[in-house]
């Protein structure tokens, strides 16, 4: 708990002393020490200041003050596992309590975007969070932790960010939770070989004056391209501890973290809060704006002064908010803008821009003390494939190329491992078609859970390929290539580069493609995004394409299934630009976006990543599929009989004695055809038994009912019911289709279910399922409705219903009217 919740009368011992440096070392100054026993003795009339003993004296704090002082009471003693110890809480136990809490460490991983803090924080942590060789890959605070030497680690991975101005969303977000959540350390992870960018932000960490250490990570990189770096020299000059680190392989983490227990004790050398010279005029309207700054109080004490006349002075609108509210806002807004004027006036230039040559010369000295560049061009491999990839002729060729090789490995390569799953599944279903009496029981586990999951776990070898492929482009940092080459198009459309980073991860999931959203500053392209991220083709509809490209295309399956993805892509600039022209009316936002040195990824990071989605599918498989197989075999099961049930009973006897009889006087070989002609009939009747039993059932009912609605597309009701309960997760379609078209089957094969889709009659005998129906259901499956995650990511992230709303009756509407445009076209010429 913190000081300022302490009761009146009730003792702690002090855990630790957060806050910028010099307001901490002013509250230790005044005996506030870690391992202290402190009292609260009283609150003044109205709440506040409160007087606490200490030391054996008595001293004031305001409540603003106080809850800066993390502390441990007797009663949090008690929750704590002291080796079991069940007695009286005694000093000496407090105190031991105190030191056991005081050993959690709280840090902040704060970098560029593509610096490596995720690649680091899973290393620390064991985490499987996502590394991309982009920016805008950490778009929310992800948090781990780990022990080490005896200390408790809380990591949290912020969004890369190149400054801490409040000019984008990701920018304020790191700036605010540094502030708010006051961790312990911040570890500023910077790319070793790009020093002269990343360490603009270390020189805004050192205005804020709080404990910083930096990761050099990437070293390797440096090291390789004949480079070197003093670190040891460059840690003394900025008071910061470097130590180099490559996140990738693990190199460097822990003793980057026995780093971090040693800024923490207070025990490095090299630990020391310095003051970038601004220049004379600048630091004299500093010192005149710091002077004005010590009536703010609390304002004061959660941000060092120094920092917040800085940010006055580069004119951070943000900031200057948080100050209305004071009663010296006037005086103070009064001040700011005569030293502005002051400086700008005398230098003839912004004093933003000032204040950035100054970091920027500070940074300069800094590394030109300390870092040597071998004299090779060390990016001279990375510009000469940009040369090929980003032609402006050759670029988008390639880049479509890429997508139909990715495309196409993913369904021919993916078909030896699915057959071998698939060859599984039919094991296991005749297993237990042997091993199970019939039954409902033996029904459900056959038809309803192994033929619901069954049909589709088989895709997960095409989901573990398509990640890979997705994992190795952003490690390597051919995504960001891929974001410059599409920019003119995306301006085309209204958008710019940074939308197309979201829309490409839409290609894995649409729920963390719509959160990466976040990274675009301009609200108006970040919704514009947002709405059209449904129109990629995720994941979850890879096994309805492959399913059905696989029954109806299979000579042209890999292009068939790259033009499902490139007419998603088509529908979302036509969208666009519509919406762009109504909706949006606005000027485009500048595109910039860094284009990283390409690097080789370790195997075992894509790997990583391309297991854990994976995985997330196998849970999907256990949890949401598995629920929605069995509530649509429970719909499809009952109820059993149907009115004409009798009639179909007395014929298949009436089939069977006429047979039997003939039978009787036949040859051998009259008898074998008879048999022949008896089990075809008999086979007619079960089957005609069977379509009028489940068009009878619950969900047949549910079908014929929405049927209408679909029929002008070519769809029956088996379709329908299927897109319906894909509203929930896409793969349901599947899963739908699996158990519809296996009631009867024991084998729960993807072959078996293809060839009963394809043979699928209507009364009139006519086929179910045409290429042209094909065509126009996965048009369907790829626009509509997107699941019911997505519609919440939607809500959540335009902060309005409206927007999810919208998505969910204009996405559904456009799959209507695309599918009835293919279906009446094309019976004109087909």
């Amino acid at each position: 708990m913190n000081l300022s919740e302490l009761q009146n009368g009730q003792e702690g011992v002090i855990v630790k002393v957060k806050g910028h440096g010099a307001f901490r070392m002013r509250l230790m100054e005044m005996g506030f020490v870690r391992g202290k026993f402190v009292k609260a003795i009283k609150n003044a009339p109205l709440r506040d200041p409160i007087e606490y003993q200490i030391l054996d004296y008595n001293i004031s704090l305001r409540r603003s003050e106080a809850k800066y002082i993390e502390i441990i009471t007797k009663e949090e003693a008690s929750k704590l596992d002291m080796d079991n110890y069940h007695g009286v809480i005694t000093n000496d136990i407090l105190k031991l309590s105190a030191n056991k809490k005081r050993k959690t460490i709280n840090v902040a991983f704060v970098g560029n975007p593509n610096c490596g803090k995720t690649s680091i924080f899973n290393w620390a942590t064991g985490s499987f969070e996502h590394v991309g060789n982009y920016s805008g890959v950490t778009v929310d605070v992800k948090k781990g932790t780990f022990e080490q030497n005896g200390y408790t680690f809380n990591i949290y991975d912020l969004p890369g960010t190149y400054s801490l101005s409040a000019y984008s969303p990701e920018e304020l977000y790191v700036r605010e939770h540094i502030f708010n959540e006051t961790p312990d350390i911040v570890l500023n992870v910077i790319d070793a070989s790009n020093l002269e960018r990343n360490l603009f932000l270390t020189t805004q960490l050192i205005d804020m004056d709080i404990k910083v250490v930096a990761a050099l990570n990437m070293f390797d990189d440096l090291k390789r391209h004949g480079d070197y770096i003093d670190y040891d020299q460059l840690g003394t000059m900025l008071g910061i501890p470097f130590v180099p680190t490559v996140g990738s392989k693990g190199h460097g983490i822990k003793r980057l973290f026995d780093t971090i227990i040693e800024v923490y004790e207070d025990k490095n050398p090299k630990l020391r809060h310095i003051h970038i010279n601004y220049g004379e005029e600048i630091e004299r309207s500093i010192d005149s704006i710091e002077e004005s700054l010590k009536g703010l109080n609390d304002l004061g004490i959660k941000m060092s002064p120094r920092y917040i006349a800085i940010k006055a002075l580069e004119k951070d609108k943000k900031l200057l908010s948080t100050l209305e509210s004071k009663e010296i806002y006037k005086d103070l807004l009064s001040k700011i803008r005569k030293e502005i004027e002051r400086i700008e006036s005398k230098c003839n230039e912004k004093s933003e821009v000032l204040i950035a040559d100054a970091k920027y010369g500070f940074i300069a000295g800094a590394v030109k003390e300390t870092f040597k560049e071998s004299p090779k061009n060390r990016r001279r491999k990375t510009e000469m494939v940009d040369t090929i990839i980003t032609h402006r002729l050759f670029g988008i060729p390639i880049f479509l190329f890429f997508m139909w090789i990715m495309f196409q490995a993913t369904f021919s390569l993916g078909s030896y491992p699915m057959n071998w799953i698939e060859s599984g599944v039919q094991l296991l279903g005749n297993a237990l078609n042997s091993a199970m009496p019939d039954g409902m029981l033996k029904d459900l586990f056959i038809d309803g859970i192994i033929g619901g999951v069954g049909g589709v776990i088989v895709f997960l070898p095409n989901i573990l390929i398509l990640f890979f492929f997705i994992s190795f482009m952003e490690d390597t940092g051919y995504m960001a290539r891929a974001a410059f080459i599409m920019d003119k198009l995306m301006h085309k459309i209204g958008l710019h580069g940074k939308s197309f980073i979201p829309l490409i991860m839409g290609f894995g999931c649409n729920v963390p493609a719509i959160m990466a959203t976040r990274t675009i500053e301009d609200r108006n392209n970040r919704i514009l995004t947002i709405l059209i991220n449904p129109f990629m083709s995720c994941s979850a509809r890879l096994p309805v394409y492959i399913l059905i490209i696989g029954a109806f295309f299979p000579e042209h399956a890999g292009t068939v299934l790259f033009s499902m993805y490139a007419g998603g892509i088509l529908v979302a600039i036509i969208s666009s630009r519509l919406f762009k022209k109504y909706l949006f009316k606005g000027k485009d936002t500048p595109f910039v976006m860094e284009l990283p040195t390409y690097r080789i990824p370790t195997m075992r990071s894509t790997l990583r990543h391309m297991w854990h989605k994976g995985e997330q599918y196998l849970k999907k498989m256990g949890g949401i599929i598995m629920i929605a197989s069995i509530i649509i075999w429970f719909l499809g099961y009952f109820p059993r009989e149907t009115d004409n049930a009798e009639k179909y009973e007395q014929k298949i006897v009436q089939i069977s004695q006429h047979y039997d009889q003939l039978m009787k006087n036949a040859s051998g070989n009259e008898k074998a055809e008879l048999q022949k002609k008896k089990e075809e009939q008999l086979s007619s009747i079960v089957v005609k038994k069977e379509k009028e039993r489940q068009q009878n059932s619950y969900i047949g009912r549910i079908g014929r009912w929405i049927e209408p609605a679909l029929r002008p597309l070519g769809f029956d009701w088996k379709m329908g019911v299927s897109l319906l309960s894909g509203i929930a997760a896409k793969e349901i379609v599947v899963s739908t289709i699996s158990v519809l078209y296996q009631a009867n089957d024991s084998g729960n094969n993807k072959a078996q279910l293809i060839e009963n889709m394809r043979n699928d009659t209507y009364a009139d005998g006519t086929k179910v399922f045409t290429p042209l129906v094909a065509l126009g259901f996965l048009v369907f499956t790829l626009i509509y409705f997107p699941c019911v995650a997505v519609i919440a990511a939607i809500k959540n992230e335009t902060g309005s219903w409206k927007w999810a709303l919208f998505t969910v009756v204009y996405t559904t509407s456009l799959a209507w009217f695309l599918a009835l445009l293919i279906h009446q076209i094309g019976k004109l010429f087909i």
